[in-house]
Order: structure tokens, then sequence, then C-alpha cells
């Protein structure tokens, strides 16, 4: 199999793209580039740098991909970005690569980056995570597998946003985002838990039901009560046959205490 490389598109000697793969109008690939099985790069795309993308991907028109950070410690060091499988990385998104070598920008499978995003450096971004239009998220960023983010968000750096979680269109997240939950606005508030998302998902069936009433105790005792954050969390780590309430607390009890963590997004007392 020949791969579909448009004589307008420029590569280095250098690249190493899969036969199976395409690459449109105007793309400049450089030289340690590495393009997977059934990938396909839009036109116009730029992709640069130590830069790995894996099978099936799609990249769409006019991404910058692997391009120097936009940060002022950069030494020009030939840092990683590391694509996975099955993503959709949609028209004028930026990925860039880490500030120092050895470090690695992560974008794992199946997800979604809407147009116009950005996605900064030393990011690490799980499976199957939405990222919609307009999203900036500045460096260091860690994203869960499932999370949604909704268009026009500006995200901290140094934040996290754990799994399944939901953020609301045009908020300014710069704590971290609790697994499980809907944050919105400026300043961002913890809003409920995301049950829509926890119903798609499965969760809500679990265990007949058990495992999403104990989420549902879980955000009361950490929302609607009088309690500390870590008097909250230690009630948490008493449900410890409960996955996803363990997991909950770990990310509470990390974001709280870690060093260079930034603290979880508040909620509102009833």
């Amino acid at each position: 199999m020949t791969t579909l490389i448009h004589p307008s598109a420029v590569i280095h000697p250098g690249a190493q793209i899969h036969p199976s793969a395409t690459v449109g109008p105007y793309a400049v690939i450089g030289a340690k580039v590495t393009i997977g099985a059934e990938t396909a790069i839009g036109a116009h795309a730029v992709i640069d740098g130590y830069t790995t993308i894996g099978d099936r991907n799609r990249i769409f028109p006019h991404t910058a991909i692997g391009l120097e950070p936009q940060d002022l410690k950069y030494d020009g060091s030939m840092s990683l970005v590391a694509i996975g499988d099955d993503n959709a990385i949609r028209e004028c998104v930026t990925i860039n690569r880490p500030t120092r070598l050895g470090e690695v920008t992560r974008l794992g499978n199946h997800n979604l980056v809407m147009a116009y995003a950005h996605v900064a450096h030393n990011c690490e971004i799980g499976d199957r995570v939405i990222i919609a239009n307009s999203v900036a998220l500045a460096g260091h960023v860690k994203i869960e597998s499932h999370a949604r983010i909704s268009g026009l968000v500006g995200v901290h750096q140094f934040v996290h946003i754990g799994r399944y979680a939901m953020i609301g269109g045009m908020s300014r997240i710069e704590r971290d985002v609790p697994p499980y939950t809907m944050v919105e606005g400026n300043p961002s508030r913890v809003r409920g838990l995301n049950q829509v998302l926890l119903s798609r998902s499965g969760i809500a069936e679990e265990a007949d039901g058990r495992v999403y009433q104990e989420l549902r105790e879980a955000f009361r005792l950490l929302y609607r009560s009088n309690l500390t954050l870590a008097e909250a969390i230690r009630k948490l780590e008493g449900m410890t046959d409960n996955a996803h309430i363990q997991h909950l607390s770990d990310f509470l009890k990390a974001s709280s205490q870690e060093k260079g963590r930034r603290g979880p997004v508040p909620g509102r007392k009833k």
C-alpha cells in the first residue's frame, strides 16, 4: 500500500509515516514525527518536534501539534508529544510540546478536541475526554478519562480535572475539579453530581443502584453538610468497598494536601 500524500505536502525525509496514513494539501511534517496506521492529516496541518501519533486519528486542517511551548523557560529541548489512537483533533487546535527534555504532553485514546482548543505544554489527557470549542488549557493540566469540558472554558495551570466531571461553558477553572461532579461559573463552584454521565456510563446502575446512592451520600457530606473537607474525607474513607468513592476520596485528599496542587473547587453549603 502506498501512503496517500498530496504532492503539495512538505514532509521531512526522516518522518515515519505508516503506508496507510494520508496527508492532505500543504501539510508540513517534521523530521522526528511518527504517524500510525490509517491516521489522516488534514490540509495545512503542521506537525513537528518529537511527536508520535497513533492509529486511526483524524487531524483536521490548520492544526499545530508538537511546536514549541508558550513558556519563557523553554530552552529548546526536543521534548515529546504522544497522541494515542482514534482521536479527532479538529480545526486550528494547538498541542504544544513540554518545556524540558524528557517530559511528555500526552493525549490518550478516543478523545474529541474541538476547534480552536489549546492544549499547552505538559498537559496529560486520558481517554474518551471531550474538549469543546475554544477551551484553553494552561501548562501541566491533567484531565482524567471521561471528563467533559464545555466551550470557552479557561483552565489554570497545574489544575487536575477528575474523571466523569462536567465543566459548564465559559467557566473559569482555577482549582481542581472533583470526579463525578458538575462545575460551573466565574468563580467556579460545584453545582451537583454529573447524573447524566453517571447514567450513560452505567455507573448509576452498578450494584443495583447502590453505587450511585453512595455517591449521592458522598456529595451530601462534601457539599450539603456542616462538615469540613477533612472531616468529610475521613467519612468517605470508610466506604472502602466502593471504588468510585475511594477514587473521589483519594482525589480530594491529594488535591488538598499534595505540594503543588491547587485544592478542590468549593461547593455551596445548605
